[in-house]
C-alpha cells in the first residue's frame, strides 16, 4: 500500500535497456520508490538486478532483441507471469548512427528508426493492452515514460535517423497520451540533455577532445554549470510514473539544467 502520492510499492515496472547508464539509474530509482523490475533488452543487466534486489524489491531480466517487434508481446507476457502484473514502462532502449545526411544509408536509417520509433511504439501498445485490462481499487494509473531527446528539438548534426527516431518519440507521446488518458494510462516523454555516461569517454575520443576538458566545457555550456547524471534522468522518471504526476500527460519534460531554447 503507497504511503505517499510518490511511492511505488506493489507496482511492477518493465524497463528497457536497464543494463548501464540512465537505463540502470532508472530500474534503481522505481526500486528505491518501491517498485518491483523487470529489466528488458538484449545485455545482460545483472548488476542492475543485483542492486535492485538488494533493496528488497524483485527484479526479473527477460532477454529480447529489440532491433524488430518480433519479441515484443512475449516480453509483455513473460513480464506479467513473472511479476503479476505490469503497471509502469519505461522505454529507454535505443540506438544512434552518425553519417553526413547526404551519405546516410538506408541500412542505417531502417536499423535507428526500427529499435527507436518502430519498437518503442508496438511496447507501449503491448503494455497498454494489458493495462487497460486491470483496475485498482484506489484508482492508480497506468504509466508510460519514454525517453525522447534534446534533439527531439534541436536537430543535431549527422544522425538524421536518430532525429527523426526522437522527433517521433515526442509525436507519439502526445498522441498516445490523447487517446489513452480515458483508458487510465498516463503517457509522457523526458528529453534528456547531456548526461555523462559509459559512452561520455567514448564520445570525446571520437572529437578528440580529453576528457576532463570535454566534461568541463560541456559543463560550461549549462546554466547549472555541470554535466547531468543519470540520476537526474531517473528522479524525474520516479516523479512521472508516480501518483503525484497523476495530472500530467502528453508531456516531453527537458532535463538538461536549463531552457531547451
Amino acid at each position: 500500500m503507497a504511503t505517499t502520492p510518490f511511492d511505488l510499492t506493489g507496482r511492477t515496472a518493465l524497463v528497457t535497456g536497464a543494463n548501464t547508464g540512465i537505463g540502470q539509474g532508472i530500474a534503481i530509482a522505481l526500486a528505491q520508490a518501491g517498485a518491483d523490475i523487470a529489466a528488458v533488452g538484449r545485455s545482460p543487466a545483472d548488476e542492475t538486478a543485483e542492486q535492485v534486489r538488494a533493496l528488497g524489491r524483485r527484479c526479473e531480466l527477460v532477454s529480447a532483441d529489440l532491433s524488430s517487434i518480433e519479441p515484443v508481446a512475449e516480453v509483455v507476457d513473460t513480464v506479467v507471469a513473472k511479476l503479476g502484473r505490469l503497471d509502469i514502462l519505461v522505454n529507454n532502449a535505443g540506438i544512434i548512427r552518425r553519417e553526413d545526411a547526404l551519405d546516410f544509408s538506408e541500412e542505417d536509417w531502417n536499423a535507428v528508426m526500427d529499435t527507436n520509433l518502430k519498437t518503442l511504439f508496438f511496447l507501449c501498445q503491448a503494455a497498454a493492452r494489458h493495462m487497460t485490462g486491470w483496475s485498482s481499487q484506489d484508482g492508480e494509473r497506468g504509466k508510460i515514460v519514454n525517453i525522447a531527446s534534446m534533439l527531439t528539438f534541436q536537430g543535431g548534426i549527422r544522425v538524421p535517423s536518430y532525429t527523426a527516431s526522437k522527433s517521433g518519440v515526442g509525436g507519439l507521446t502526445k498522441l498516445m497520451a490523447n487517446e489513452w488518458a480515458p483508458r487510465g494510462i498516463n503517457v509522457n516523454a523526458i528529453a534528456p540533455g547531456f548526461i555523462q555516461t559509459h559512452m561520455t569517454a567514448a564520445t570525446a575520443e571520437r572529437i578528440g577532445v580529453p576528457f576532463d576538458d570535454f566534461i568541463k566545457f560541456s559543463a560550461e555550456q549549462i546554466p547549472v554549470q555541470r554535466v547531468g547524471q543519470p540520476e537526474d534522468i531517473a528522479h524525474t522518471a520516479s516523479f512521472l510514473v508516480s501518483e503525484g504526476a497523476g495530472f500530467v500527460s502528453g508531456q516531453v519534460i527537458y532535463v538538461a539544467g536549463g531552457p531547451k531554447d
